[in-house]
Formats: structure tokens, C-alpha cells, sequence
């Protein structure tokens, strides 16, 4: 298991999750059940398929072990990515985030990770 998972939200779903000091996910997370997460090995190609030309996208880090067994490794549904995908059937509390990163896109159309990122 991965140390930490990551998602990636708006600026203004990130403010509304600090104010209520969870993130309850996205329409897509709520149609799916559970929230979206990525591996450092995944979360770039999750941007730029799901998150693509969003400009104001924040990288949220959780630390897996403070997810408990809420946090499920399962296969993407329909997808051909190999690999498990994280999957939180719960909130995410803000508790268990270790940190968030703007991801500002670049002159390419693709977000800029911080540096030193996987």
C-alpha cells in the first residue's frame, strides 16, 4: 500500500471542504459511490484525462493510513489502465490531508506537478 493517495479538486471545492471541514467528493464521485483517488504513479495521467485544461486545480495529498478501512484498492471500472486505484467509501477528512498543491497548467496545456514529484 501507498503512504499517501492523492485527488484532485477545484480551488472552490477545496475552499468548501475546508469550511466544512471534509470533502464529500465530486457529482462524479457520488454517481460512483465512493471517492476518486491516484497513486504518485497515477495522478498525472488522472489530470490530464479527467482533469484536463482546468485551471484551477488543486493536488490534495491523504495519508493512507489515516483512512482506516474505508480506503479499497480495486481496479478501475472500464478501464484498460493497469493497476488498483485507491477508492475512498467515506469523506475525506481534512484531518488525514498532508497537503495541497496548486497545479497550475503549463504552456503545454498540462498541469505543473511540484517539483521533486513522482
Amino acid at each position: 500500500m501507498e503512504p499517501f493517495i492523492y485527488t484532485l479538486l477545484r480551488a472552490d471545492d477545496w475552499r468548501a471542504a475546508e469550511a466544512a471541514g471534509a470533502y464529500d467528493g465530486s457529482a462524479d464521485d457520488a454517481r460512483d459511490g465512493f471517492l476518486h483517488f491516484s497513486t504518485a504513479a497515477q495522478v498525472r495521467a488522472s489530470a490530464a484525462k479527467h482533469r484536463g485544461g482546468v485551471a484551477d486545480l488543486m493536488l490534495v495529498e491523504a495519508d493512507t493510513a489515516a483512512l482506516g478501512a474505508a480506503l479499497r484498492w480495486e481496479p478501475a471500472a472500464g478501464s484498460k489502465r493497469p493497476g488498483l486505484f485507491p477508492h475512498l467509501y467515506a469523506a475525506l477528512p481534512l484531518s488525514s490531508v498532508s497537503r495541497v498543491v496548486a497545479l497550475p497548467l503549463g504552456a503545454d496545456g498540462l498541469h505543473v506537478f511540484p517539483a521533486g514529484f513522482a
